[in-house]
């Protein structure tokens, strides 16, 4: 199948294009073999998923014990001659912005006694207190001899905690603290539901229903391994578009008939709730009386998220967890890349997603007010940690001696909460993050979202912002099915699939002709709610890279239009695979060195590649139409 990508007069079909050009030999010592992916079986795919969400937890693990031991030996650095008053002070105020640190005991030969900091405890029962002071202990005696330490994780009060120590490397001073692995729990119920391992949503609660994505015939989804086949709406709801707008009179006689609870609009469509009609009934009663242009269930769109050394990298930021962690941003050469852009304050990148933790403090001065599409009025505040993610993959503060390094250093984000606190979001709420978005200066929008049903009210929404210059970007999809998911597969969307550290096709990423690009999807350490850091992997992830490259490319040369935006980086790539376009990496994985090189001078995407390759090019398809692309 094919997308038939890239709408318009005069143009071509350049991502076809470049499926020609890729067949050509071409010297790449990073390009991969051409055997395709193997397909796992379902019942190895939930092993594999579950294997990948045993990973993510661990690396999570790995992030918050080295974020911690950073903090700790900051404050020893900070506060090596300082008074109790202002150890009290800095402490009290670390405490307050992150949460998870329950108990800090800071240890000085100098002082009477050492200075304990602790939160009102939960119930502990004796055994708690005595496991906890064992590890106490163990930590008193390292740093008495000078050496670090880190317990196992251990649960008091079904909670679990770590204890860690540092020593002052300038003196006899030390700190012990115990920190609160929360974080762990929330990442296994954020990729349970994000590599659907479980059904999700529910059926049943909030009169949410499911039918076959080709059929719409009803289906009840109990295990979570026929994903690929489930779309989930609200069974109570329909979303119309008539050919002609009701008048008032009308719209009273329709919400009579069918005892609207609300009927809303959105651009050409209305979403009617119904007290006593299910989807079906509806459907008859609209189809019947009122010959509209379309009529579809209102879908639910759910979040898709599910290290090697760095060598002699350019530009290698300070930003703590980044030379250990961060595998996917030298994958993709972005290290290089920031010597042709970091991004303008020019170009915002929307993300319409689960919203984002205003407070991080990597996410300080990168975030825009940006809008609440579940409860206008209020910020679009993240209550679920994926679209904190999200923005943190796209532009955590860089160099700033905290956490994680974003791909871009400038760009703005606008944060468009259209996803609740389960994770999902309606056609309508995602529909109207998107025209938000785009009405509100976004030039690049991030959809880390989908369904498997086709929705001409969402797809409306897509071609509202392209056709408002704005790229837009989605991830594929969690499921290893070839099945299309929406919106990445509209024509107007860049479709991403994930890779991971070996640049193969992770094993949960959905496949297809329609995939575009792939991205690093897999354990991407990012920010988190709370001040905290968290590995997390899916499709979800892969796609902020490509909405940061975007971003970049946009910044570097600010005359492209969406479209040429888009040559650029499905033409840039690292072939993988098959050779050419194929449906595991699409053109491959991208590469944004390369993608910059081609945004900036005016050149062509063509002149990338070595002028023997542009020669056999220029034959086979001819210099002139080569620059209309």
């Amino acid at each position: 199948m094919s997308k038939g990508k890239w709408v318009g007069i005069g143009t071509a079909t350049v991502c076809g294009a470049l499926a020609l050009f890729l067949l050509l030999p071409r010297s790449d010592s990073r390009q991969q073999a051409a055997e395709s992916p193997p397909v796992p079986a379902p019942h190895q795919e939930h092993r594999l998923k579950k294997s990948m969400m045993a990973q993510d937890i661990a690396s999570t693990d790995h992030l918050t014990r080295l974020d911690a031991r950073q903090h700790l030996t900051a404050m020893l650095n900070n506060l090596d001659s300082a008074k109790p008053k202002q150890i009290t002070d800095y402490v009290r105020n670390l405490q307050k912005t992150h949460d998870h640190i329950s108990m800090l005991v800071w240890q000085d030969p100098k002082l009477n006694q050492p200075l304990k900091f602790a939160k009102k405890e939960d119930s502990w029962t004796s055994q708690d207190r005595k496991r906890l002071d064992h590890y106490l202990s163990i930590a008193k005696q390292q740093v008495k001899n000078h050496q670090t330490y880190q317990s196992p994780s251990f649960k008091m009060a079904g909670k679990q905690y770590f204890v860690i120590a540092e020593p002052s490397a300038k003196s006899n001073q030390s700190v012990i603290a115990l920190m609160n692995q929360k974080i762990l729990l929330d990442v296994e119920n954020h990729q349970k539901k994000n590599l659907r391992l479980i059904p999700y949503p529910r059926e049943g609660k909030f009169k949410v229903e499911s039918v076959h994505a080709d059929t719409l015939r009803d289906l009840t989804v109990k295990t979570g391994h026929d994903n690929e086949n489930a779309s989930h709406f609200y069974e109570n709801e329909i979303v119309v578009r008539f050919r002609q707008d009701p008048s008032p009179d009308e719209m009273n006689r329709i919400k009579g008939d069918v005892k609207a609870e609300s009927a809303r609009k959105l651009g050409y469509a209305y979403v009617f709730r119904s007290s006593t009609m299910d989807y079906s009934q509806l459907k008859v009663y609209f189809l019947n009386h009122w010959n509209p242009h379309y009529v579809e269930p209102h879908y639910l769109y759910l979040t898709n998220d599910t290290v090697p050394e760095t060598g002699s990298l350019p530009n290698v930021p300070n930003d703590l967890l980044f030379a250990k962690y961060q595998w996917n941003l030298p994958a993709i050469e972005t290290n290089q890349g920031w010597d042709l852009s970091k991004g303008s304050n020019d170009v915002i990148v929307g993300i319409v997603d689960t919203g984002a933790d205003i407070n991080h403090p990597d996410l300080q001065g990168q975030l825009l007010s940006g809008y609440n599409v579940v409860d206008p009025g209020s910020d679009p505040l993240d209550d679920v940690g994926h679209g904190t993610h999200v923005a943190g993959i796209i532009g955590a503060v860089v160099n700033n001696n905290e956490g994680v390094a974003g791909i871009s250093w400038y760009n703005k984000i606008l944060p468009v909460k259209a996803l609740d606190k389960s994770g999902s979001g309606t056609t309508y709420s995602v529909s109207e993050g998107i025209i938000w978005a785009a009405d509100h200066g976004a030039k690049v929008i991030n959809l880390s979202l989908g369904n498997y049903a086709d929705s001409q009210f969402l797809h409306d929404a897509v071609r509202y912002a392209y056709d408002k210059d704005v790229v837009l970007v989605s991830a594929a999809g969690n499921d290893n099915t070839e099945r299309p998911g929406f919106p990445a597969a509209y024509p107007e969307v860049l479709a991403v699939a994930a890779t991971d550290a070996n640049m193969k096709k992770a094993s949960y990423s959905n496949y297809g002709d329609y995939i575009d690009v792939a991205a690093p999807g897999t354990s991407i350490a990012s920010t988190y709610p709370g001040n905290q850091y968290a590995a997390l992997s899916g499709t979800s992830m892969a796609s902020p890279h490509v909405a940061a490259m975007a971003a970049l490319i946009r910044s570097r040369n600010p005359d492209l239009t969406n479209k040429q935006v888009m040559d650029i980086m499905c033409q840039s790539t690292i072939d993988l695979g098959p050779k050419g376009h194929d449906k595991y990496y699409g053109n491959g994985q991208i590469d944004i060195y390369r993608a910059l090189q081609a945004a900036g001078g005016g050149n062509s995407p063509l002149q990338l590649w070595p002028q023997h390759v542009q020669n056999q090019m220029n034959s086979i398809m001819g210099s002139e139409s080569m620059k209309t692309k």
